[in-house]
């Protein structure tokens, strides 16, 4: 297992280097790459980055800001990992707890893993509004899937590479994150849930999130759900990677990546598992 956290970044000079540093610091049971996606930053955050020297860390910065979603499917186009985990660049999770994600993989239990923040254990939310409405939209989403899901918009989704590159993602905000789950819980994937540590930040601390993005994710939510299902394709070479519709043209720099969708998670976890 080879795993690639993927980092968006937009003016974080405050907590950029924190971030970066306790991801490398971090000790892990495996090899792991940070690519951090400097998303048009006017700040800092790009000066702050340049000095990183680690042989472990891309860094790759956007000219102008396109948003987290457009910065993660950057990241991802880049990532060399067997697994790709997104990580936030502002400190309300930290890199210890991704251990908790890649024990249940290694020990072959499952293939994809959230670290969902549980309401009143180890947790800090800032605001009422956030966790009442993180609250209600993962229950629209489990109706909506049938699906049993704690924590919709965790940051930290561990998902096999291949699996993520097949996905059909066309969000380039904040809704790439719905889109995520709601992607997969289509297909009939169920993530394996472990509890990690959160703490949250306010809008005066830098927290760009707003009530707009809540209702964005009704919509993707209800887009996904009743979308025409796609074709099931057959199956033509054994390359996981091809196999599952991935293909990176590193030659071409970040969003390189084209995406081709299959019918069912079984398929996929016995692919890319």
């Amino acid at each position: 297992m080879r795993l690639s956290i993927i980092m968006a970044a937009f003016n974080e000079e405050r907590t950029i280097i924190k971030a970066v540093e306790g991801v490398l610091q971090n000790d892990y049971p495996c090899d792991i790459e940070l690519l951090v996606i400097d998303d048009g930053s006017t700040d800092d955050t790009g000066k702050l980055l340049a000095a990183v020297t680690d042989p472990r860390v891309v860094v790759y910065r956007h000219e102008t800001n396109k948003g987290k979603g457009a910065a993660l499917l950057s990241a991802s186009a880049l990532a060399t990992g067997s697994y790709i985990l997104p990580f936030d660049a502002d400190l309300e999770y930290v890199a210890e707890d991704v251990n908790r994600l890649i024990d249940p993989v290694l020990k072959g239990r499952c293939s994809v893993v959230y670290g969902v923040r549980l309401f009143g254990y180890n947790t800090c939310y800032r605001s009422y509004r956030y966790a009442i409405g993180n609250k209600t939209l993962t229950r629209m989403a489990n109706i909506l899937y049938d699906a049993c899901l704690s924590d919709l918009h965790t940051c930290l989704k561990l998902i096999p590479t291949p699996m993520f590159g097949s996905l059909v993602l066309r969000e380039s905000g904040f809704g790439l994150d719905t889109e995520i789950t709601a992607s997969l819980l289509r297909r009939g994937v169920r993530p394996f849930e472990v509890p990690v540590s959160y703490f949250g930040r306010s809008h005066a601390e830098g927290k760009k999130i707003s009530w707009r993005d809540a209702a964005k994710c009704v919509w993707i939510l209800f887009r996904v759900r009743f979308r025409p299902q796609p074709q099931r394709q057959a199956l033509v070479t054994t390359d996981a990677q091809t196999a599952c519709g991935v293909v990176i043209d590193r030659a071409a720099g970040a969003g390189a990546q084209t995406r081709a969708s299959r019918d069912t998670g079984e398929y996929f976890d016995a692919v890319a598992g």
